[in-house]
């Protein structure tokens, strides 16, 4: 039980550290069309994110591929700013984007989830079974996001009941701010 608890802790730090601003900012960029009342459908949103963050991580830590570490560390910011675009141009479409999202969500957490297998190849190397270590560490992401939701949709609701903040203003405000960044993020690591 002690080895589930240090890949929860992993998990829960992969999301919640002060180094891993890439992945929080993926997750507001990807919740930015939703709105507190929407919980449910974020849930299932950052589920998706961790399915398809597991299925890479597994596959790495099993050996199954692998990709420059380089690589994943440029598309990962990259994932950021196309996510965040979608936003823009989909802002008036709202249902559909949170269509898009869920696709979005699936489809980049594979790739985020190869940001952190080197790490977590090196981790669970030693282990004869992965489950355990997997499942911990999953579990642990998914409790990040929890928190990172939770924080995010507070802001949001305090913008909107004391300053009267619309929403379409939200989701602009973020989107832009994740383009700076993640354009930031991608000539840093070019």
């Amino acid at each position: 039980m002690t080895d589930f608890f240090f890949y929860l802790k992993l998990g829960w730090e992969h999301i919640i550290s002060l180094d891993a601003l890439d992945h929080q900012l993926f997750i507001l960029v990807l919740i930015a069309a939703y709105f507190y009342k929407d919980w449910r459908k974020i849930l299932l949103l950052v589920t998706a994110f961790t399915i398809g963050h597991s299925v890479t991580l597994a596959f790495s830590v099993l050996d199954v591929f692998r990709l420059p570490s380089a690589l994943v560390e440029t598309l990962i910011p990259v994932t950021i700013m196309l996510t965040a675009l979608d936003n823009i141009l989909f802002r008036e479409k709202r249902e559909q984007l949170m269509k898009i999202n869920y696709f979005l969500a699936l489809v980049f957490g594979l790739i985020h989830g190869m940001g952190f297998a080197n790490t977590a190849r090196m981790a669970m190397a030693a282990e004869q079974n992965i489950a355990i270590p997997l499942l911990g560490f999953n579990i642990g992401l998914e409790l990040g996001q929890i928190t990172v939701v939770l924080i995010v949709m507070a802001l949001l609701y305090l913008l909107s009941k004391f300053l009267k903040f619309q929403q379409k203003y939200w989701i602009i405000g973020v989107s832009f701010l994740a383009i700076i960044l993640s354009g930031q993020m991608i000539l840093e690591r070019i």
